[in-house]
């Protein structure tokens, strides 16, 4: 049997990662799980698997997420052996770091971890051996596209984004997209900060900048293109023009699976792509004029530093706004410009210099909003 932790148990992946689970339980058993303030659905899920270990907000200094103290416990725990990174945002990049340092493995879907902390947590995998084991849906594409070739041989990387359920919207409609628009998104079942970042193209920023760090690839070969249906996740175009690509049905829960079970492609009951139902599949060029967010996500990928840290962090308050009403959908780009503007960039040489830049950030960004004129 193998030891799963599982951090963020109660979220949309979280959620999906049991129901996998529920799927396999003479290979898997959860050992210990973390989670935030879904309290009710938290013990509905103890009282299900019965782990060794539950950590809650209810038991955190602030009571609103698990501290970064008690993921470590969680991920270290000595009958863990993979380790499920379900939580967003820059709390559990700690428990990542000794989850690594203790031989467990990573199943990794929080992309702020790599997007912040990439070339700490990257080295120090390679150094022991360990694999992270992407379970976003378009790296999970990537990673199984280049298991068909040499790293030497990738010529580009090549990340598919739905677009969101405003890719056809005019930037004057933009203006007035609600925050209940902005939460639908036309395919994937996620939670709502990733659900508006998709739609602001923000997601796929941070996964273009996660796919730096995964794969070891710079960013002059790595492109993102639109693609409505979401059935091809992502490619890999090699140097002999082939391309690798993976599809399948929008459904998390394959990749969390190939997370778990990999090498192995483990049998499964999820559905099986119908290419005669198939009537076509389109292409698009993102528009970086109507979603800056991309743009902004290449640029501070690009500088480095602690620029991709300041971007997460603002891009975490800026969503918030939103989704209070602070501000309007298309300022949500336009407060995270103005926060990478003011922001003197830092060489990530250790986690503190990580810890300090979401700090600056994340104050940075509610000063901002203080003198902000808001959504008409």
């Amino acid at each position: 049997m193998t030891g799963i932790a599982l951090l963020g148990s109660t979220g949309s992946i979280g959620e999906q990662t049991l129901d996998v689970i529920a799927t396999m339980e003479d290979r898997f058993r959860v050992v210990t799980m973390a989670a935030g303030l879904r309290h009710d659905l938290l013990s509905r899920q103890t009282a299900r698997f019965r782990p060794e270990m539950v950590v809650s907000a209810q038991e955190s200094p602030d009571g609103s997420r698990p501290s970064p103290q008690q993921l470590i416990e969680a991920a270290t725990h000595p009958d863990v052996d993979i380790v499920v990174v379900a939580t967003s945002g820059h709390d559990a990049i700690p428990a990542i770091i000794a989850a690594l340092e203790a031989g467990k493995a990573i199943a990794l879907a929080n992309k702020e971890a790599i997007v912040c902390a990439g070339e700490l947590i990257m080295p120090l995998a390679q150094r022991l051996g360990q694999v992270i084991r992407p379970v976003d849906s378009e790296h999970s594409a990537i990673w199984q596209a280049l298991q068909a070739g040499h790293s030497d041989d990738i010529r580009r990387i090549i990340l598919t984004a739905s677009g969101g359920p405003f890719r056809s919207w005019s930037k004057d409609q933009l203006r007035d997209v609600t925050v209940e628009q902005a939460l639908k998104h036309p395919n994937w079942s996620m939670g709502g900060k990733i659900t508006i970042d998709s739609a602001t193209l923000m997601n796929k920023g941070l996964e273009l900048i996660e796919a730096r760090w995964l794969f070891d690839t710079e960013y002059e070969h790595i492109d993102v293109v639109i693609h409505p249906e979401q059935i091809i996740h992502s490619m890999v175009e090699y140097n002999d023009r082939s391309t690798i690509a993976q599809l399948s049905p929008p459904d998390m829960r394959l990749p969390i699976q190939y997370a778990l079970t990999w090498p192995e492609h483990a049998p499964s009951e999820f559905a099986p792509l119908d290419f005669t139902t198939l009537s076509s599949l389109s292409f698009a060029i993102p528009d970086l004029n109507r979603f800056p967010a991309l743009r902004l996500a290449r640029l501070a990928g690009e500088a480095g530093k602690t620029y991709p840290t300041v971007l997460s962090a603002a891009d975490e308050v800026a969503v918030e706004a939103f989704r209070s009403r602070r501000i309007a959908f298309t300022d949500i780009p336009v407060l995270i410009d103005s926060v990478l503007q003011h922001h003197e960039a830092m060489e990530v040489t250790h986690l503190d210099v990580v810890l300090e830049a979401d700090r600056w950030a994340r104050a940075e960004a509610q000063q901002l909003l203080m003198v902000w004129e808001p959504p008409h």
